[in-house]
């Protein structure tokens, strides 16, 4: 096998502990962890709104709402806040973040709520239930398992994460 191809990879610095070789070879390592920061900002968001929603005495509908919209608003700006401290402006980094999370983020809660939704009596839950917590974090579980090929096949293909690498 000629390696000669890949004695270039030393040169760009901060992508060798990517463990990625190419187009679509990427390591399952790093999808898992654009995976789990993916799902801190959701943990973050969702939990807060749930909280919040339930706390004020709303319905499922807008509590809901309030939890998706925050799991995106905390998703975004964790990726907005690591890119401004690579040096990335504003502009620039508000739009690596949009490019580097909304799928993820999307499908994340897409799965996540359509779990808690199926979840006989998950949604009438009150915050001390058992239940509540259960289909939550069971819901975030589920999401990471099927989130992290979506985000693999993405940054194998330049795209989502794969977008914030290159502002390491």
């Amino acid at each position: 096998m000629d390696h000669g191809a890949h004695d270039s990879h030393g040169s760009h610095s901060g992508h060798g502990d990517h463990g990625d070789h190419g187009p679509g070879a990427v390591s399952w390592g790093t999808a898992v962890k654009a995976t789990l920061h993916c799902l801190s900002g959701c943990v973050v968001g969702e939990v807060l709104g749930m909280v919040v929603g339930t706390a004020l005495g709303w319905g499922n509908a807008p509590t809901m709402v309030l939890a998706i919209a925050l799991a995106f608003v905390f998703g975004y700006s964790f990726t907005l806040f690591a890119v401004r401290g690579a040096g990335l402006d504003l502009r620039g980094a508000v739009k690596v973040a949009l490019a580097a999370d909304t799928v993820s983020i999307a499908v994340m809660e897409l799965v996540d709520n359509g779990i808690i939704a199926l979840t006989p009596g998950a949604m009438d839950a009150e915050l001390s239930d058992g239940l509540f917590w259960s289909a939550l974090l069971g819901g975030f579980a589920v999401a990471f398992v099927v989130t992290t090929p979506v985000n693999k096949w993405m940054i194998g293909r330049g795209k989502g994460h794969a977008v914030v690498h290159a502002h390491h």
